[in-house]
């Protein structure tokens, strides 16, 4: 059984956790250094009023995923963007559609009118992921570098909260 709920202060060690595994694989997210729980708390803080982040736990309490929305500068007021990052061998459960539904909720409630995902090119999991939602690419971005130095092309979907 996978339960969604707001994130918290006490989930930020097995979120760090579960992203720090996703970076080591490489590949797919656009981080690439560890990641700690005083990270992911620094994190949670950036927008506490204009932001969410839910986690989806299994029947244990070990978090399979975890989404998060929040305001960006170079988006206007109107649009958050988001990260989804689902547990290394716990995709293709049910884990991102779940969190989906209860971030978009929170997100038309906060008053934005669209959600942006920019996502690797090369994250083929991640577009359908987000173009399986109903997510439109809008706008890619070529030879984007990431923190050591490294080039890779990006996409920028958006999804309109109706």
């Amino acid at each position: 059984m996978i339960t969604i709920r707001r994130a918290g202060p006490l989930d930020a060690r097995q979120m760090a956790e579960l992203l720090d595994a996703i970076i080591k694989k490489g590949g797919t997210t656009a981080h690439i250094d560890p990641v700690s729980r005083d990270t992911i708390l620094e994190w949670m803080q950036r927008s506490p009023t204009r932001s969410a982040w839910h986690v989806a736990e299994d029947g244990v309490g070990e978090i399979l995923g975890f989404q998060f929305f929040e305001p960006h500068p170079d988006l206007p007021p109107e649009a958050c963007d988001i990260a989804s990052f689902v547990r290394l061998g716990k995709t293709g459960l049910g884990v991102g559609s779940k969190l989906f539904e209860a971030s978009k909720t929170v997100a038309k409630s906060i008053g934005y009118h669209w959600i942006n995902a920019t996502i690797r090119a090369d994250n083929e999991g991640g577009l359908t992921y987000y173009q399986s939602r109903g997510f439109e690419t809008y706008a890619h971005h070529p030879q984007q570098r990431l923190g050591d130095g490294t080039s890779v092309d990006k996409v920028s979907k958006r999804y309109e909260l109706r």
